[in-house]
């Protein structure tokens, strides 16, 4: 079987409106494109989604991946880069406020020697209090925490290599960090071009304010990885650091109590467990930075140079 040069992969959750012109727009966007597959996720719909997708299957580019249930979006597209086969991969949302047409853009500057290029939205036709300012809020603080400047880290429209994707597993609301990740895993070279949006024609939004708590929870998540995934002895180092610190108070505490008469041993009992917590601390961290850097010298040694584009 021929590989494709790019896969579009497009999760669909109750999008049965939508799909139809959605194949149809990417066909034609892609004519140019001497091997293409568009790779469609449906993530547990409950419309007739997938009848529609079966309809268009008869175009052998034309790829349905179902799940048993809705797993929810970064999960849908980690199934979408599983079963993609192109040398570049582009994903985007499949409630068409993408645009196709932008496809052929991403994968012309991917062409540049890019690992990663990242679409912002120039101009977005979403509500500005529940979709809007929160993803600017968001946005900003994501930028900050990672040191990653992505403009735009909500927009689904990205194009990527193949290599960058390899060892990439998401989960939760992850695929909006893919940039962050991509860079602390390997070190990615990222492009943004401006890419168009459109209003949603068919149905609602499956995103409100309560996806709120859980960007934070995986920024956290996402955070602690760029810190301390190469590094996890650092990690630990601050929490030994900090129980024998305890540890040292409670230790004086027993000297001033026993400078007053005898006592009891509460304070020195106090002092042994939390130098026993910093010990463990110190230990696992070695264990953890040895298991690191293992899994570094196996994965370099596997994966092969990767090269300049």
């Amino acid at each position: 079987m021929t590989t494709p040069d790019v896969s579009v992969v497009c999760p669909l959750f109750n999008e049965e409106e939508s799909v139809g012109p959605l194949i149809d727009a990417v066909s034609r966007a892609l004519a140019d494109v001497i091997g293409w597959e568009l790779v469609l996720v449906d993530d547990g719909s409950s419309d007739r989604t997938v009848a529609v997708v079966k309809s268009h299957t008869a175009d052998p580019r034309v790829r349905l991946v179902r799940l048993a249930r809705n797993y929810g979006q970064s999960t849908a597209t980690q199934a979408g880069f599983d079963a993609s086969r192109g040398r570049m991969v582009v994903t985007m949302d499949g409630d068409l406020q993408n645009d196709p047409r932008d496809i052929p853009n991403l994968v012309s500057k991917l062409g540049e020697g890019f690992d990663l290029v990242v679409g912002y939205r120039e101009t977005r036709r979403d509500r500005l209090i529940t979709r809007k300012l929160p993803s600017r809020v968001a946005n900003v603080l994501i930028r900050w925490l990672t040191g990653v400047p992505i403009i735009d880290n909500g927009c689904s429209l990205k194009a990527y290599h193949r290599e960058t994707l390899v060892g990439m597993r998401l989960y939760s609301d992850m695929h909006r960090f893919i940039p962050a990740l991509a860079v602390g895993a390997t070190g990615a070279q990222i492009a943004q071009i401006p890419v168009r949006h459109h209003g949603r024609r068919f149905g609602t939004s499956k995103y409100g304010l309560s996806r709120v708590w859980k960007v934070l929870a995986d920024l956290m998540t996402v955070t602690m990885l760029r810190w301390f995934g190469q590094r996890p002895l650092l990690l630990f180092a601050y929490g030994g650091i900090a129980a024998f610190a305890v540890a040292t108070v409670f230790f004086a505490a027993q000297l001033a109590a026993l400078a007053r008469g005898p006592g009891g041993v509460v304070y020195s009992g106090a002092a042994v467990l939390f130098m026993g917590l910093a010990l463990y601390f110190f230990m696992v961290g070695l264990i953890a930075q040895v298991a690191t850097h293992e899994w570094a010298l196996h994965a370099s040694a596997t994966a092969g140079p990767r090269g300049r584009r």
